[in-house]
Order: C-alpha cells, then structure tokens, then sequence
C-alpha cells in the first residue's frame, strides 16, 4: 500500500537512530505490516536495516538475535547439538499466518513489537526466557523480560522514539526439554493458540507459556511436574479478561484448547523426565 503521507525516509540513520525522533516517524526494519494498512498519521520513516545489525550472535551464554534479523535467517540457522530446544526455532517461524516471500522482509524484532497475540516470535521468546535489550532516543538503554514486553492486544512497554535492538536467550533455556502445541482454524491460519511446555534436563519441573489465545503472554511455573488436576486449575486461574476474542476464536473456546493441549504438554514432558 502506498503512504501517501510520507514525506521522507532516513535512509542511512545515525547509530542512535531516535536521537533525531519526532512526532510521526515510525521505524522501518521489513516493512510487511506497515505497508499492508493505511498509517494516515506517519511524515517520515527511518530504516533500521541500513544499520546492519549482526542478525544472529551464538555463544557459549546462550543466542543474541539482531532485531532486523528476518524470519528467512533466522529459520535457516542450524543451533548446536546441544541445544535440545533448537527445534522450537524452526517451530515458532512455521506458526507464521505468511508465505515464504513475506519470511525473506519480515523481521524478528518487529514480529515482536507488533504485539498482536498470535505473534510466534513473542511465542518463542518468552518460552525460552529472552530478555529485551531497549534503546530510547536520548541513547539510554534498558532490558526487559520477554514476558513483561508486550502488555495486551497490540500494546508493549516501548515508549515513543524507543526501539528493539536486540533480543537475548539464555543458554541454559536452550539446553531444555520442549513440547509444543498449536490451533489454527485452517492449516496455515493465524494462531488460535500456541502453547510451549519448557523441562530443565536432570529435574521434574515444568514452565507453560500461553499465547495467542491470551491478548499477552501467560507463563505457568512449576518446580515440580503438576498433576493433571493442578495444571487444569492452574490455566482456569488465568484472567477471564486476558482471554483474546476473534473470529478465530471465543476466550471460552481458546481457554478449552488450553487446558486440553496443556495436558498433552504435561504428559509428553513428564514421560521424558527422569524417574
């Protein structure tokens, strides 16, 4: 779609991009969401990608993820061996409502600051316990949990001018135990709900993260692997307001799917824990 308000693009952005932010700029990294409706109320767009952010930093403390790093990228890196939940990677960029041709343009990060509930890279974040490195325009910085970013339905912690730079996973959520599941009304619909349970190797715990059925992230911890009767009760504590409603779905129904696909988490996990 064409922006007809827009008046400039800042092709080649300082490296403190926000420094020079005003009132109707937005940032522009793939671009796929902020071409496809009208944004009456945008004057200029600055280009994250002419920054060239490393897309994909592996370490011995675990991935660092370049917030312009697109879906394309990040789907073909191949983690180590030793990164049990590796898998979930490939998973979570497969839960995408896009063809193959929107993967090569959309970006991590702005999957993320997007905030809409079926966004799969917020799925895959939060599961594996990201932080969120920030930057505002005056060059500060702060870092944010995965599961406190995104606030509700298209809502997150960013303040105006504020940007994504990076998104951190810990190593020791990578050497994990995972098992997801996922709901789509059609096989390559949106997201009705996408569920990851999450085991540490060695012990009988369990952490359930609840999206897309939920208008934020729910995470369900657990020291030691919850009986059925308690994890049921467990998802029915959640908020009846936090509950997402759509046309892919009523909260009664997506709450129904929850509880159902929990228990098909608990059970793959608990029989791979140790006895």
């Amino acid at each position: 779609m064409d922006l007809n308000t827009v008046t400039e693009v800042v092709r080649r952005p300082s490296d403190r991009p926000g420094g020079d932010w005003r009132e109707g700029d937005a940032w522009l990294a793939g671009g796929t969401w902020l071409y496809s409706v009208e944004q009456p109320e945008l004057r200029r767009l600055i280009d994250l990608t002419a920054l060239r952010w490393d897309p994909l930093v592996p370490s011995g403390s675990g991935l660092e993820i370049g917030a312009t790093c697109t879906i394309r990228e990040l789907y073909a890196y191949v983690p180590p061996r030793d990164w049990t939940a590796g898998p979930l990677i490939a998973q979570s960029c497969e839960a995408f409502l896009s063809s193959f041709k929107v993967w090569n343009a959309a970006t991590v990060g702005g999957n993320i600051c997007m905030s809409l509930p079926a966004g799969p890279m917020i799925t895959l974040t939060v599961a594996l316990e990201a932080r969120y490195g920030l930057e505002a325009p005056d060059g500060s910085a702060r870092t944010v949990d995965a599961l406190d970013f995104v606030t509700g339905d298209h809502r997150n912690v960013l303040t105006p001018g504020e940007l994504l730079r990076r998104i951190d996973i810990p190593v020791h959520a990578l050497r994990k135990h995972t098992a997801h599941r996922r709901f789509a009304l059609t096989h390559l619909g949106r997201s009705t709900v996408f569920l990851v349970g999450t085991r540490t190797p060695g012990r009988n715990d369990l952490m359930l993260t609840i999206t897309a059925g939920t208008t934020r992230p729910v995470r369900l911890a657990f020291d030691a692997m919850p009986d059925a009767g308690t994890l049921q009760q467990s998802v029915d504590a959640v908020p009846h307001d936090v509950w997402f409603a759509d046309p892919n779905g009523t909260p009664d129904h997506r709450r129904h799917l929850t509880k159902h696909f929990a228990e098909e988490i608990r059970s793959e996990l608990m029989a791979e824990s140790p006895s």
